[in-house]
């Protein structure tokens, strides 16, 4: 494919050595593609909110752009505004603000309830120094009480700061498409970056896809179950589904691809060699 596109991936902060070092290996295969920036999550309940930090810093010493999540769930506005300070001390521009997930068995707390109250006390602290991204659903939030409430409060969330968005993953390009001129209707103007899933293993995927409302398509869900253990097969099949996805969007003009890597980088790789043709 001719036509020159840029990248973005997102990590979770490893806790073991292992996983330390698979990490970096990670990064530095995926620095093949030049890589706008490395995202790297903040676990339910700020539960990785050391980890991530440490795993953001080291990115950076690295030479990438490094770009933490923040999520409002369970944290206090003295907590978010400690970690606004380390971030700005380490100059650090570019974040990912979440309402985040409530922590199994837990009741919601903190200060922040939904996301768009997280990204006002975030402009409210530090103005325009930080570049927001905020999360955005072409098939809608889980928790959205209908379609127009959920667009809605993503418009909520840009209207208090955010600067651009990245999407659930999705399967199904004409959600995405669907969505944006949704997005068009609502007077919402800025980017959204498509989230981009692979394929590793379907009970994985339907995990994930249940935990966040993303529809595993039948025809799709149907072919990966006949691989049954073997897995080789299944993410070679897996690749070509997601290349065409890329490729689809590719050609709608997205302004870039955001993946969502699980810390590995050979399968994705594969994706980005086939749709650049190389």
């Amino acid at each position: 494919m001719a036509k020159k596109i840029s990248y973005s991936f997102e990590f979770f902060p490893p806790n073991t050595p292992e996983g330390i070092k698979n990490l970096a290996d990670t990064r530095q295969q995926l620095s093949a593609f030049k890589p706008e920036f490395y995202s790297v999550t903040f676990g339910a309940g700020g539960s990785t909110r050391d980890r991530t930090l440490e795993t953001v810093l080291e990115i950076k010493k690295e030479g990438f752009n490094a770009v933490p999540h923040i999520s409002g769930i369970s944290s206090t506005k003295a907590e978010i505004k400690t970690l606004l300070d380390q971030y700005r001390q380490n100059e650090i521009k570019h974040l990912v603000a979440l309402r985040g997930d409530v922590p199994q068995g837990e009741v919601p707390s903190g200060d922040f309830k939904h996301a768009n109250e997280l990204v006002s006390f975030i402009r409210q602290e530090t103005n325009d120094y930080f570049h927001i991204e905020v999360a955005a659903y072409p098939e809608y939030h889980p928790e959205a009480a209908s379609a127009q409430i959920d667009i809605q409060n993503f418009k909520n969330k840009v209207a208090a700061g955010a600067n651009s968005a990245i999407t659930q993953f999705f399967f199904n390009a004409d959600a995405y498409f669907r969505f944006m001129d949704e997005c068009l209707i609502a007077d919402i103007d800025v980017p959204i970056i498509p989230g981009v899933m692979p394929i590793y293993n379907i009970k994985q995927l339907a995990r994930f896809a249940s935990n966040c409302g993303a529809e595993i398509p039948r025809w799709l869900r149907i072919k990966l179950e006949s691989y049954g253990d073997d897995l080789p097969s299944l993410r070679s099949y897996g690749v070509d589904v997601i290349s065409e996805l890329c490729e689809t969007l590719i050609g709608w003009d997205v302004p870039s691809l955001h993946f969502y890597t699980l810390n590995q980088a050979g399968i994705i790789s594969r994706i980005i060699q086939n749709i650049e043709g190389t």
